[in-house]
C-alpha cells in the first residue's frame, strides 16, 4: 500500500516538472517573438529616420568657368537647396582639359557619388564614359545625340539624361537677324573644332544661311590662349562676328569683344551672359534656368521617385532677343529704335 502510494507521488512530481518545463519553453518563445517584432519594429523606425537624415552626394563636373556655365550651376543647385534635401556638393572644374574632365568623372566613380551633374558637353561624355551604374544629368549640351549621350532626344540612357543649353529657333532666328541688318553680310565663326557641341552649332549655321545672301568664314581653335589669333584673322574678311555656345571661345570672349571694337565689327554671340559681358545681341534664355530645370531632376531621381529613363532630354522653355546698347555703341552699330520694343536690353556688366 505505501509503495503504491510512493508511486502515485512520484508520477504527480514527475507530471508537474514536464507541465512547468512546457510552460516556460511556450513563454520563451512568446518572448523570443515579441523580441524579434520589437527588434523587426526598431530597425523599421531607424530605417525611417536614416532616410530622412540621408546626406547625399552630388559630384558637380564643369568643363571650365565662365558665366554661362557657372549660372547653370547655380541654378542647379538652387533647385536641390529648394527641395530640403541633404546634399554634399562635390565640384570640379577641368579648366578646359578633356583629359582633366575624364580625371574628374573617374574620381567621382571611384568616391561612389550618388549623382553626377554633367556642366557641358565634355565633362557628360567623360562621366559616361566613367560609369553605366550612376545617374548622371547634364545641361549646357547643345546637341546630345550628336555627342553620343542619347539615342533620340527622347529615348534618353539608361543613366543619361538632361537639359540642352540650345533652342531649336535660336540659330534660325539669329541668321535671321543678321540678313535682315546686314543683307549679303560675311558672318565670322570662330570655334574650336574638338568640341563636339561647337560643331554641331556650326553645321546648324551654315545650314541656316543655304538660301540666303549671306555667307560664313570660319576660324578654328584649340585652346583658349588661340581666341584672340582667330578674331584677327577675321578682320577685313567678316562683317560680322557670330559666336556659338562654344566653351572654349566663351572662356575668352575679351579677346573677341576687344578686336569687335577696335575694328567696328558687330559682335553676335549666343546667349545672354555674353551680352552682359560686351556682345552686341543674342537670341537666348537663362543658365540659370536651365541649371534649375536640372536640379528639379535630379531632386527626383534621389528621392526614388524616378530615373534618369523616365526625363526625356528637355529643351530650354524660352527664346528672347537680348541686346546690349553700350555695345552696339561700341562695335559701332546703328541702332534701330524697334529694337527697344522687340528685345530685352541688357547693360553690360563691369
Amino acid at each position: 500500500m505505501k509503495r503504491n502510494r510512493l508511486w502515485l507521488l512520484l508520477a504527480a512530481f514527475l507530471s508537474a516538472a514536464v507541465l512547468t518545463a512546457c510552460g516556460t519553453g511556450e513563454e520563451n518563445a512568446d518572448d523570443s517573438s515579441s523580441s524579434e517584432e520589437n527588434a523587426g519594429g526598431e530597425q523599421s523606425a531607424g530605417e525611417e529616420e536614416a532616410d530622412s537624415d540621408q546626406v547625399y552626394t552630388i559630384g558637380a563636373t564643369q568643363i571650365e568657368e565662365h558665366p554661362s556655365l557657372d549660372a547653370a550651376y547655380e541654378g542647379f543647385q538652387a533647385a536641390i537647396n529648394d527641395s530640403g534635401l541633404e546634399v554634399e556638393f562635390k565640384y570640379e572644374s577641368a579648366q578646359g582639359d578633356q583629359n582633366n574632365a575624364i580625371t574628374i568623372a573617374n574620381n567621382f566613380v571611384a568616391d561612389g557619388v550618388d549623382l553626377i551633374f554633367a556642366n557641358s558637353t565634355p565633362s557628360a561624355q567623360s562621366a559616361l564614359q566613367a560609369t553605366s551604374d550612376i545617374p548622371i544629368l547634364f545641361t549646357s549640351v547643345t546637341d546630345a545625340v550628336e555627342a553620343g549621350l542619347v539615342e533620340a532626344n527622347d529615348q534618353p540612357g539608361e543613366n543619361i539624361t538632361g537639359v540642352l543649353d540650345l533652342h531649336p529657333d535660336a540659330i534660325t532666328s539669329t541668321v535671321a537677324f543678321i540678313e535682315e541688318n546686314y543683307p549679303g553680310a560675311t558672318v565670322g565663326l570662330i570655334y574650336d573644332a574638338g568640341e563636339a557641341n561647337s560643331v554641331a552649332q556650326i553645321n546648324a549655321v551654315n545650314a541656316a544661311i543655304e538660301g540666303t545672301d549671306l555667307s560664313t568664314a570660319e576660324a578654328t581653335v584649340g585652346n583658349s590662349s588661340e581666341v584672340q589669333q582667330a578674331a584677327t584673322s577675321l578682320v577685313g574678311e567678316a562683317d560680322v562676328i557670330y559666336i556659338v555656345t562654344d566653351n572654349t571661345v566663351v572662356s575668352a570672349l575679351e579677346s573677341v569683344i576687344g578686336v569687335a571694337e577696335e575694328q567696328s565689327i558687330p559682335l553676335i554671340v549666343g546667349e545672354p551672359d555674353s551680352v552682359k559681358r560686351g556682345g552686341f545681341a543674342a537670341y537666348g534664355f537663362s543658365y540659370y534656368d536651365i541649371g534649375y530645370r536640372t536640379g528639379e531632376m535630379a531632386v527626383e531621381i534621389l528621392k526614388g521617385e524616378k530615373t534618369t529613363a523616365d526625363f526625356p532630354v528637355e529643351i530650354p522653355p524660352n527664346l528672347d532677343l537680348y541686346l546690349n546698347k553700350a555695345a552696339a555703341e561700341a562695335q559701332g552699330v546703328e541702332w534701330n529704335d524697334a529694337w527697344d520694343e522687340e528685345a530685352e536690353l541688357v547693360e553690360t556688366e563691369e
